[in-house]
């Protein structure tokens, strides 16, 4: 057992294992954004190692940004086979912190933060109750112990609500939302039924159906020091949109109540770890609180372009090496995604669906040692 008292002290030079390297273009994963902040930040010179579920990911296969790359069990194969399989990528990469970047991921790795501390691998993630309390099913109750305006949300389990829905005071159109992910704003009964079976069998049930509100979205990252405090905020409008509403375009800006709301959040939580807070500016001027996700969004490499490199101040608040006031973003600056093509070999193609670790080319030492270990 290693003691975190005598792993490396400097941030710059750890081994970081980074998850959601799911990059595809209509709907990417946060990890490659995350990596790339770390990569880019000044005086960073340790490795970056990506971790992924799908062998297509792309990200596994960027060796600009990634040293290696391995596979995971997916978190429903439960958390002691993802564990094990962490274990045996630490024995190779001697992994000094984690950044997860999904979802579904996080009670996962937040019931088995004690353990990954007892390895010597730092994490900054949020504990099990916040999870719970920021829950999109729970979002309802949380926005009215801390006085935050919310859509109406309901959770339901079968489609014939849409039937009866109008008797109920429910007007089209209204939002279809599964309980990870995706989101299909729907006008009839019909749309809604056809958006309720497709969630449902790609994320499972309950389904929540939410009252829809006109207006724009804005958005925040920041990270929560677990004690009320929050490092950033950098805040950005959505501009272009992906057929799943992903932020394909976003400019940065300056909103006093959407940062006052991620204060009362984080606040109130006491939140540990980084944070989304999606918002909706509705035509009617009140700022809606839409979601709460538990780990920086797709568009967190934005902040390294204003100046608040979140993910660096999230390792130097792991470290204790972190300032307590971090630079104000300018707004104004605008990022704009694209989809590229990667260059892989057969031979890293299949050494990943095989033994599901790629290493980068030339690094033939570690790849003998992680290919005699898997």
């Amino acid at each position: 057992m290693t003691t975190l008292s005598k792993r490396k002290p400097d941030w710059r030079r750890w081994s970081v294992g980074i998850t959601g390297v799911n990059a595809r273009p209509d709907n990417p994963g946060p990890g490659l954004a995350v990596a790339r902040c770390l990569r880019e930040s000044a005086g960073f010179n340790g490795r970056l190692i990506g971790l992924g579920y799908e062998v297509l990911d792309p990200g596994l296969y960027n060796d600009s940004v990634f040293d290696a790359s391995y596979l995971l069990p997916y978190p429903s194969e439960g958390s002691e086979g993802q564990m094990e399989r962490l274990m045996e990528i630490h024995a190779n990469e001697r992994l000094d912190a984690i950044i997860p970047c999904l979802d579904a991921e996080m009670s996962t790795f937040a019931h088995n933060e004690t353990r990954f501390a007892a390895e010597g691998i730092r994490m900054r993630v949020p504990q099990l109750e916040q999870l719970r309390a920021r829950a999109k099913d729970n979002l309802g109750e949380l926005c009215d112990k801390l006085g935050i305006h919310t859509p109406e949300t309901r959770k339901i389990s079968d489609a014939s609500f849409f039937d009866h829905c109008r008797e109920e005071g429910w007007s089209f159109p209204l939002v279809v939302k599964g309980i990870y992910y995706d989101a299909m704003v729907v006008a009839s009964p019909d749309a809604a039924k056809a958006a309720f079976h497709h969630i449902a069998a790609q994320w499972g049930y309950p389904v929540l159906v939410q009252q829809f509100v006109g207006g724009y979205e804005i958005n925040l990252t920041a990270v929560g020091d677990g004690k009320g405090g929050m490092l950033g905020p950098v805040m950005m409008r959505k501009r272009a949109l992906t057929n799943k509403g992903k932020a394909w375009a976003g400019i940065s800006i300056r909103d006093a109540e959407l940062e006052a709301m991620g204060h009362t959040i984080v606040s109130g939580l006491k939140w540990q770890g980084p944070l989304e807070v999606e918002a909706l500016r509705g035509d009617d001027g009140r700022l809606y609180l839409i979601e709460i996700n538990p780990r920086f969004p797709a568009w967190v490499y934005l902040t390294k372009g204003v100046g608040c490199n979140l993910p660096q101040a999230l390792l130097g608040l792991i470290a204790d090496d972190c300032p307590t006031k971090l630079p104000q973003p300018e707004p104004g600056t605008l990022f704009i995604r694209y989809a590229e093509e990667l260059i892989t070999t057969l031979e890293q193609f299949q050494s990943m669906m095989i033994e599901g670790v790629r290493l980068a080319v030339g690094d033939k030492n570690t790849f003998g040692k992680a290919t005699g270990r898997l």
